[in-house]
């Protein structure tokens, strides 16, 4: 039997252009029906590692960050919001939404890997953050995505105070950091090559068929 293609997606959970890609790339490999021929793996990527705990206003983030205008991230947000729409995902901005620490998520992320419940617990949490408005750096809400994906919170949650369980994400970030990781999503097949952004599903499936011999 061939093996699968293994598809690492480095990505943060308050970035929407990775759920816009991840959406993209799924309807690919539905179209393709190559479900059962890839196997996803979430790696991490803290896009504002330095964020205090109280988080930061998105607009003011960006702004500082990226130097946007108030109208260029509206556009943006428009966009990302017509884009979520076409793939059946809410972006719900408002003008109070704070940019959130996601290092605690990211352990999480890691822990359902092991339950084969990373993707759904990537989603759950993605929703709580643009369409749900919570903050994911919270442990009530983390406690709250871990149980709508069945997974054992009290468990799930210890881990964050585990040295072994924050170390082990913080070398995986230093790996793709390495590896020449800047921007996310990046979306890596097999360990050999990757596309960077939200490519168009038609893309995505143009790699997925080189890939897949299908």
């Amino acid at each position: 039997m061939k093996e699968k293609l293994k598809i690492d997606i480095v990505s943060d959970v308050v970035c929407p252009w990775c759920t816009i890609g991840y959406k993209r790339l799924e309807k690919a490999i539905a179209e393709l029906d190559l479900q059962d021929k890839v196997d996803i793996e979430w790696q991490p990527f803290e896009l504002n590692p330095n964020m205090p705990a109280e988080g930061q206003n998105v607009i003011e983030h960006i702004a500082e960050k990226y130097g946007a205008t108030l109208e260029q991230q509206k556009e943006s947000q428009q966009r990302m919001v017509e884009a979520g729409n076409e793939l059946g995902f809410t972006f719900d901005y408002y003008d109070d939404m704070k940019m959130s620490n996601t290092f605690n998520a990211h352990i999480l992320l890691e822990y359902a890997k092991d339950f084969n419940k990373q993707t759904e617990l990537k989603m759950q949490l993605t929703k709580a953050f643009f369409s749900d408005r919570k903050d994911v750096s919270k442990i009530d809400v983390l406690r709250q995505a871990l149980l709508e994906v069945g997974l054992n919170a009290d468990e799930a949650l210890a881990k964050l105070k585990n040295e072994e369980a924050q170390l082990e994400v913080r070398k995986k970030q230093d790996y793709w950091k390495n590896m020449g990781v800047n921007s996310v999503p990046t979306i890596v097949f097999n360990r050999k090559s990757a596309v960077t952004g939200a490519q168009p599903v038609d893309t995505f499936k143009q790699v997925l068929l080189e890939l897949t011999d299908k």
